[in-house]
């Protein structure tokens, strides 16, 4: 097992490892949880974990209930948010209690906005099935809903006591959501660590590949915890993935989505002499060998009026991530004719 800590304003431990999950209970109770404990999570993973997380859990001595999502990003909205909100009201959790997310990036991303509001915030555990969730988003502390306007443009900074990665969760993951992962490790690659991209040209060793990616993150994390500068590092691709997923009605999962985007704005630096030419051949190739797609099949200025609405947007400008060279992107604030300019 490896134990990677993130140094946020609330400091807390990342365990990746191998049987973590029949352990949550102790795991828990280890860092000084009691008490009653909401399980958040959804129709897919439900019954492939939940017996296991809430017998270990009941064991070590917690009061347990669950509530369970639809799968999908369009789970991923307020009216969900609030029928968890009552449940756990209606369950009696206090602000002494804990939620814990148990699935991939949609569970994580509605149970830690609803821990970061129900009673102004509770103790808050990760526990990711997705290799996404993994090395993206269960660390760090961002948590969200969607609204009609765009994705996560609701929702609220807040940092659990504890994410624990059980890796076996993986062996359970359809070949398309293995392959969305995958399109975030290439993303740490290409922002922060050239070497790990030559690690992805072959079979790697998966808890030393995960734990690199969540040292990534906990470094810039621990840098700009609330998304003020190097911290924008990390949506490579994003702006123009999350685009992608808004105008497919979330019918693109996100990992597809953010390979379209790094490959979109890899291809307008390469067009514009901002990155040499061999950056996007070794992201082609990577891409093709996860099997992520390249070419989102629509115009991109079909993409630009969503563009505009990305939560990074401040003003009539909105802040790029470009790539300069593998391992190394620059952040430059665009005005609109910019970004369109560029990207056209």
């Amino acid at each position: 097992m490896k134990q990677i800590d993130v140094n946020a304003g609330k400091p807390y431990p990342v365990k990746i490892g191998r049987g973590l999950l029949p352990c949550c209970g102790a795991e828990l109770k280890g860092i000084g949880l009691s008490g009653k404990v909401m399980i958040v999570t959804d129709d897919n993973v439900a019954p492939l974990y939940l017996a296991t997380a809430e017998a270990s859990l009941k064991n070590s001595g917690f009061t347990v209930f669950s509530f369970t999502l639809p799968h999908g990003e369009n789970a991923k909205n307020f009216d969900n948010l609030v029928k968890l909100l009552n449940f756990t009201a209606e369950s009696g959790l206090t602000r002494s209690d804990t939620f814990v997310a148990l699935g991939g990036g949609v569970v994580g991303d509605l149970c830690g906005f609803a821990a970061a509001v129900y009673m102004r915030g509770v103790h808050f555990v990760q526990c990711p099935t997705t290799l996404l969730a993994a090395v993206d988003s269960s660390v760090g502390g961002k948590t969200a809903v969607d609204l009609a306007a765009g994705k996560n443009l609701a929702g609220a900074f807040y940092q659990p006591d504890l994410v624990l990665c059980d890796l076996d969760t993986f062996a359970t993951l359809p070949r398309e959501e293995y392959a969305n992962g995958m399109a975030e490790v290439i993303k740490y690659g290409f922002i922060r660590d050239a070497q790990l991209l030559a690690v992805l040209e072959q079979a790697f060793d998966e808890e030393a590949v995960v734990a690199c990616c969540v040292q990534i993150k906990a470094d810039v994390v621990a840098n700009d915890e609330f998304d003020r500068g190097e911290r924008m590092l990390l949506n490579f691709g994003h702006t123009v993935g999350h685009a992608i997923e808004a105008v497919s009605g979330y019918t693109i999962p996100h990992g597809q989505a953010v390979a379209l985007g790094m490959a979109a704005v890899t291809r307008a630096c390469v067009k514009n002499g901002l990155c040499p030419p061999e950056t996007l051949s070794i992201l082609l190739r990577l891409l093709a060998r996860y099997d992520l797609p390249n070419e989102t099949g629509r115009a991109v200025n079909e993409l630009f009026g969503w563009m505009g609405k990305d939560k990074k947007a401040s003003g009539d400008s909105i802040t790029f991530v470009l790539p300069r060279e593998t391992g190394r992107c620059e952040l430059r604030k665009m005005t609109r004719a910019e970004w369109t300019a560029l990207l056209s």
